[in-house]
């Protein structure tokens, strides 16, 4: 993966000092691309690239054009079906320049115009500039593992990997987006198109931009994960057929998943995911002794240690295992927020932090992950208590207020989802001053568009949680705060087996009852793994780690944290009350007070991690 950004002015060319400003933006990346950077101005775009090379080592540089230079692309990311689809178009009669995966954008293009971006199986966004037509087309994947991010100012359109990219163009002004503070608070982050910067929006998964000449921008959805209405049960397919091409799928994403140019490595967690991918490359590579990543806690409550020299130890891999302390967390706190671009929930983006750290000292660019198969696969809680509720084994309270809100963001009001959001509104008045309480309701997240409702119309209420998980979780934090800026703010990429389009669009037709069985969660990865994965991780009832909290943090008496949560400092921010702050730092102050995540809220670690958002980014 890499680092793109750049600019289209719409009322004239470009000139010196725009060259001087694409270079800032493109320097403001070079965390994502340490290997070798670039920028190219053309009429009137500036485009900017900061390279990690992984595949096309000597070849591979962008920006990069097709035949007679009529198209311009810069890409972020991977296209791991780059031989299957290069073969394709030498049929065709295209001729390549390089070796690299990305040039197959310029040729498909060329073949079909927009319209072949299901033909990818990747990880990508990118820009491309068709000098003929004088228009952009900017794309982020399927599944939203790549961010892209824009803005339009002043005849301007601005666009980057990154948000602090796009805040080094003169032009760009920094407000923040009450909204995403709102959602943060409210969901487990942000949700695209918001930010946390006002008119600073983030690109959703499966859609693409056409800008054209006069500055007009075009968005359309090119894909969504869409499941079938209905109940979704078993049709004359017997449980055996859904297993088989499961793990067939699986095998040949991990298979192209491990396509590079450079070693790669595995992240160990010692949970199902990660262990399946750990013993699969093991399958693939038999020869090869793959580097494994694991972080452990001395807390012997948090540690999987155990199941981590288990799977290690069968699949013949190398443990790197890196013990994480709690005082980890407030030494590596500002760093991820500053990375993540907005404030977060928890603080285990700082284990994913140090976990990048232990990889990059191993020189290793590319890594493996587990993630996507709790949404895809019903591995969260919250499904078996869907089908505990259905067989009023627990009850479903909800007043008539929090009914029409439920009916309003899920379709459904008798949905549950997380929480009761009426009560939780409550909750953050309290927490908010008096002065953005003023604007309540217009900054309350849940008085804008969340998710598409026609997709949880007539939907299996199993379906219907992982598609609200996939938008809501997965998307934009799992994969994006926590995934990918935590990875590449040490030059790292991940790779998601779990999220290969054609096992994902597979998975929409699993019946619901061969991935929540009874209240088995996951039960067809099990039958899966049950071949090949050590039965101790099979069996192992599911482990959620949660990271030390603000609690940990308020007790520890850190001078930073007590600064930021002191009232002088919550009156200047003015967003929240400082009274409230001070009555909450003493509650979690106290000697055995706990917060029970999931099923709680860690206020002030979000309050916190606001502060050192605005001190970055304001």
């Amino acid at each position: 993966m890499c680092g793109i950004c750049g600019f289209v002015k719409f009322n004239q060319n470009v000139s010196q000092e725009d060259e001087s400003i694409v270079h800032g933006m493109n320097n403001k990346l070079r965390h994502r691309g340490p290997d070798a950077q670039e920028v190219l101005l053309y009429e009137n775009i500036a485009f900017g690239f900061s390279r990690l090379s992984i595949i096309g080592l000597e070849n591979g540089m962008q920006p990069m054009s097709n035949e007679d230079n009529s198209l311009i692309l810069i890409c972020n990311g991977e296209i791991f079906n780059y031989l299957e689809l290069k073969e394709e178009l030498k049929k065709s009669g295209h001729s390549f320049k390089t070796d690299t995966d990305v040039e197959v954008i310029l040729h498909l293009y060329e073949d079909y115009g927009p319209d072949f971006l299901n033909k990818l199986n990747g990880q990508f966004a990118f820009a491309l500039y068709d000098k003929k037509r004088k228009r952009l087309f900017c794309v982020r994947d399927q599944m939203g593992i790549i961010p892209f991010f824009y803005t339009f100012t002043q005849n301007t359109f601005i666009f980057g990997s990154e948000i602090k990219s796009i805040l080094e163009h003169p032009l760009v002004v920094r407000e923040v987006d009450m909204v995403g503070l709102d959602q943060v608070l409210t969901f487990s982050g942000l949700i695209s198109p918001r930010t946390m910067f006002k008119n600073i929006h983030s690109l959703e998964n499966g859609h693409f931009l056409i800008v054209d000449e006069y500055g007009n921008i075009k968005k359309q959805e090119y894909w969504d994960l869409i499941y079938p209405e209905g109940e979704n049960v078993p049709d004359e397919k017997p449980e055996k057929y859904y297993i088989e091409k499961l793990e067939e799928l699986l095998d040949k994403s991990i298979g192209l998943r491990l396509r590079a140019d450079v070693p790669s490595g595995l992240y160990l967690s010692g949970g199902l995911d990660s262990s399946m991918i750990t013993m699969k490359v093991k399958q693939l590579q038999p020869d090869v002794c793959k580097e494994v990543f694991s972080i452990d806690f001395p807390d012997s409550n948090l540690s999987e240690s155990v199941y981590q020299n288990i799977v290690a130890t069968a699949s013949n891999a190398k443990l790197n295992k890196k013990t994480f302390f709690s005082e980890d967390i407030s030494e590596r706190l500002r760093h991820s927020v500053y990375h993540s671009e907005c404030p977060i929930k928890e603080t285990y983006n700082t284990a994913s932090l140090s976990l990048s750290e232990s990889v990059r000292a191993k020189d290793i660019k590319v890594i493996l992950s587990g993630e996507g198969a709790d949404e895809l696969f019903a591995g969260y809680v919250g499904y078996r208590f869907d089908k505990m509720r259905a067989l009023n084994m627990v009850a479903n309270t909800a007043n008539a207020e929090e009914e029409k809100l439920r009916e309003r963001l899920w379709g459904d009001k008798t949905f549950f989802y997380e929480r009761n959001y009426g009560e939780f509104n409550e909750v953050k008045k309290r927490l908010y001053s008096k002065h953005i309480n003023s604007s309540f309701d217009e900054i309350d997240c849940l008085n804008h568009p969340l998710v598409n409702l026609d997709r949880l119309k007539n939907r299996n209420v199993l379906n219907k949680r992982a598609y609200i998980d996939y938008k809501l979780r997965l998307v934009d934090h799992l994969i994006s705060d926590h995934g990918d800026r935590m990875a590449m703010a040490n030059s790292i990429e991940v790779r998601y087996p779990f999220l290969d389009i054609n096992l994902v669009e597979f998975s929409t037709q699993v019946p619901a009852e061969l991935k929540l069985k009874d209240l088995n969660e996951k039960y067809i990865l099990k039958k899966i793994a049950e071949k090949f994965v050590p039965k101790q991780v099979v069996d192992r009832e599911k482990f959620g780690f949660i990271a030390p909290g603000s609690p940990y943090l308020i007790k520890r008496n850190i001078e930073f944290i007590n600064d930021t949560l002191s009232s002088d400092s919550i009156r200047k921010q003015g967003y929240f009350n400082h009274t409230e702050i001070e009555q909450l730092k003493n509650k979690y102050g106290q000697k055995d007070f706990a917060i029970n995540i999931p099923f709680e809220s860690d206020l002030l670690i979000t309050v916190i991690t606001f502060g050192l958002f605005l001190e970055e980014y304001f």
